[in-house]
């Protein structure tokens, strides 16, 4: 029997971290999946076996808290009750309950509410030039998120800070002082959150934590739902819109004369993915893209690779504001597809026609500063001018 491919791609150099997509298809090109070197773990490539990582109910996300364990407990405990971290039967109680608080409304209700939101925004820039992440894309879906919850505006600044420390968490072998700043973050973002929850428990209001007081939950529960939603809540759109907003500028589109502003956003989900990389355990022995992943092994879909896959998209590497069909795995697929994958669509759709009514002229005024960041792709700084 041949021996599995394997490869020695290294997703942390600052060329990757840059632009991964050459790279990532060279690799597509030579395997489906193939072992990690340096990891051990699977990779996989192509749209067709990072699809089928994502779906295989095989596959699951298991749980394995960070070491030093006593030192990373703020950060382990608001994980280790996630949703998104669990399998069933634990993770269709947890779904269930923010599902049921989703389905009641809150997305079309905050509508109107984005639109407010950011025309107010927008009002308020330079024209002459100005960061559009900044004043614009990271603001409004903070503070959409926070409404969403039934979070005060005085209690928004923090929000970005602390999950931009939590979410740098996720790249691949963070610094001492990464992990030093996740665990500050995890532990005040958690003290607010347990006291907006204390709140709400005897005045109740018209938002997501209300809904999910109903529906059960304990309280470390609780409080790790509304740290996640308010964490993907806004980091997914405010990547999205930064990257795709670049990558739509950068392709020569007009905001101004864009048709169709929901088959641009797919486009933007599309051909710079905000999160890169998705990881999965296997439970038992699995066949994927020709390998088999052994139980207890690890495997990631490289989303960013299999989104520009040619087998899947035409000229992949082109930005096409007016691609017809988009079978994207931007916010993921199977038991886990993003849960807030509506209100990102609409906060996006809603913000840049906003940005087209207001600003249609709008072009790039230098080149973006990048996070530096792989699995969590986006941009620093976008300087803009109208």
């Amino acid at each position: 029997m041949p021996s599995a491919p394997t490869t020695s791609v290294d997703l942390t150099s600052a060329a990757v971290v840059a632009d991964p997509y050459p790279v990532l298809a060279t690799e597509r090109e030579r395997h489906a999946v193939a072992r990690h070197e340096d990891t051990g773990a699977w990779l996989a490539f192509s749209h067709a076996a990072a699809g089928a990582v994502l779906r295989d109910r095989r596959l699951g996300r298991i749980w394995r808290d960070r070491e030093p364990a006593a030192y990373l407990e703020p950060f382990n405990l608001l994980h280790r009750h996630q949703m998104m971290e669990n399998e069933p039967p634990e993770h269709t109680r947890l779904r269930r309950a923010v599902s049921g608080a989703f389905n009641r409304g809150h997305v079309e209700r905050l509508r109107p509410r984005v639109r407010e939101l950011a025309a107010g925004l927008l009002a308020e820039v330079d024209r002459s030039g100005f960061d559009v992440l900044a004043s614009y894309a990271e603001p409004l879906p903070v503070l959409v998120i926070a409404e969403l919850v039934g979070l005060d505006r005085a209690e928004v600044p923090a929000l970005r800070a602390w999950s931009q420390a939590i979410v740098r968490m996720y790249e691949p072998s963070p610094s001492p002082a990464t992990v030093d700043a996740a665990v500050t973050a995890a532990t005040e973002f958690a003290a607010l959150v347990r006291e907006h929850v204390t709140r709400r428990r005897t005045h109740p209001g018209e938002d997501l934590t209300t809904d999910l007081l109903a529906a059960g939950l304990s309280e470390v529960e609780l409080v790790a739902a509304v740290v996640l939603l308010l964490n993907a809540g806004h980091e997914a759109s405010v990547n999205v819109f930064g990257n795709g907003l670049v990558a739509a500028l950068r392709g020569g589109v007009r905001l101004g004369e864009v048709a169709e502003l929901p088959v641009l956003v797919e486009e933007m989900l599309r051909f710079d993915s905000a999160l890169q990389l998705f990881e999965r355990t296997a439970t038992t022995d699995v066949e994927v893209g020709g390998v088999v992943v052994a139980e207890g092994e690890r495997v990631a879909a490289l989303l960013g690779a299999a989104n520009r896959d040619p087998a899947v998209f035409a000229e992949p590497d082109r930005f096409d504001a007016a691609r017809a069909t988009n079978p994207h795995l931007a916010f993921g697929a199977g038991l886990h597809f993003c849960l807030g994958a509506p209100l990102a669509r609409m906060e996006l759709v809603e913000s840049l026609d906003a940005l087209r009514t207001s600003l249609p002229d709008l072009a790039l005024a230098g080149e973006p500063t990048s996070r530096g960041t792989f699995v969590l792709r986006g941009w620093a700084e976008v300087p803009v001018r109208a």
